[in-house]
């Protein structure tokens, strides 16, 4: 088999070619476009190419694809077997090396790359919340530049209405206008017309977001579970992708990094902090909807109830068993194809069979993966 590694650069990249069969090999640096790796792969006519997960690695599978390539590896760097230790030298062309050497001997850790248009749905998505928090921090400079001139904001969603906006604009002028003692107003007039801009496109990008979730009937099904706002839905719609290709709840919360670490030598077995492994833009939404299902969701209630022990100590790790509950109730509707029964979704328990149209009550775990606990899952 003729594999072709690379080493991707912003602007330049290694390539190394390795025949198995014939054991020839060979170097070359070309420049990280779309044509030089097309040139590429023409010259040397690759079964395989091998490449780390990366930025750039979306556009270049789709390069490699689209070239003819039987076979495309994204490779995990994370991964135990891709680690480097206790070398006096690492190289681009060791990298490249190593990526064939690991997927000859079929040992190189791989990712799941989605489609082109999931991959622009996820941006868009954290695109969304990239806004969120650019109006965060004008926020949280607007109440900076007033406390430095003396003035005051009411806190929290109050100093954000209607007429505490206008009392804002009052104080502002536009900088050319101000003098050298009142050079506060004109930052602020700069701060809140920023403001009002990053709030004008979230508004629009949150159109688009709705216009795609409204046409994907996987988003609209996991809608349906109580404190599951349609922003963390399309989440994990996007973030999961085929369903499929997890084998059971324990695959699905250490994808999301909300599995606990552990260290284990001969007796010793301890359990620590999550993992926070994967996509750190879910776990945010996912503990944000497990607060907010506190309120609305009885069965989520409970869990939290059983694993904080009513001790307020145990409050996070509670809400974080809360989302990981959350997150594989949501991977059971999308691999099941049901939407939210309170009945079965909180004892865990897959549904009996039932006559052809009914709908089957999703379960917290796939066949043979055993149930699901929180409480043993999730330490501090």
């Amino acid at each position: 088999m003729k594999i072709l590694a690379l080493d991707v650069g912003k602007s330049k990249s290694v390539a190394y070619r390795l025949d198995s069969e014939t054991g020839e090999v060979g170097f070359k640096t070309i420049l990280t476009r779309a044509e030089s790796f097309v040139r590429l792969v023409a010259r040397w006519r690759p079964d395989r190419v091998v490449f780390e997960i990366g930025p750039l690695a979306g556009w270049i599978h789709d390069v490699m694809t689209g070239c003819g390539v039987h076979e495309v590896q994204v490779a995990n760097p994370m991964g135990e077997a891709w680690r480097w230790r206790n070398l006096k030298r690492k190289t681009d062309r060791d990298d490249a090396v190593k990526l064939a050497e690991l997927s000859a001997a079929g040992q190189l850790p791989t990712v799941h790359l989605p489609r082109p248009e999931v991959r622009q749905w996820r941006q868009l998505i954290a695109y969304r919340v990239t806004l969120a928090d650019r109006q965060t921090a004008a926020k949280n400079r607007v109440r900076a530049i007033l406390a430095m001139a003396g003035e005051t904001l009411p806190a929290g969603k109050k100093g954000w209405t209607i007429e505490a906006r206008e009392h804002l604009r009052a104080l502002a002028r536009p900088l050319a206008e101000c003098g050298p003692e009142d050079l506060w107003r004109g930052m602020l007039a700069v701060e809140l017309d920023l403001l009002e801009t990053l709030e004008t496109q979230e508004t629009v990008v949150m159109a688009a977001l709705g216009r795609r979730a409204a046409a994907d009937e996987r988003v609209r099904r996991l809608e349906t579970i109580p404190g599951l706002g349609p922003r963390t839905a399309e989440m994990l719609v996007a973030l999961l992708d085929d369903p499929h290709r997890f084998g059971s709840a324990k695959q699905v919360s250490a994808y999301l990094g909300l599995v606990p670490r552990q260290f284990q030598s001969g007796a010793m077995d301890r359990r620590g902090r999550i993992t926070k492994r994967g996509s750190p833009l879910a776990r945010r939404l996912l503990v944000q909807a497990a607060w907010a299902s506190l309120r609305w969701n009885a069965a989520m209630r409970r869990v939290f109830e059983r694993v904080s022990r009513n001790h307020r100590g145990r409050r996070k790790v509670a809400i974080v068993a809360v989302a990981r509950r959350l997150a594989v109730i949501a991977w059971v509707m999308l691999r099941d194809g049901t939407t939210w029964q309170i009945g079965r979704a909180a004892t865990g328990r897959r549904a009996r069979p039932r006559p052809a149209g009914m709908l089957r009550a999703p379960g917290l775990s796939h066949p043979g993966s055993g149930s699901f606990d929180p409480e043993v899952s999730n330490t501090a």
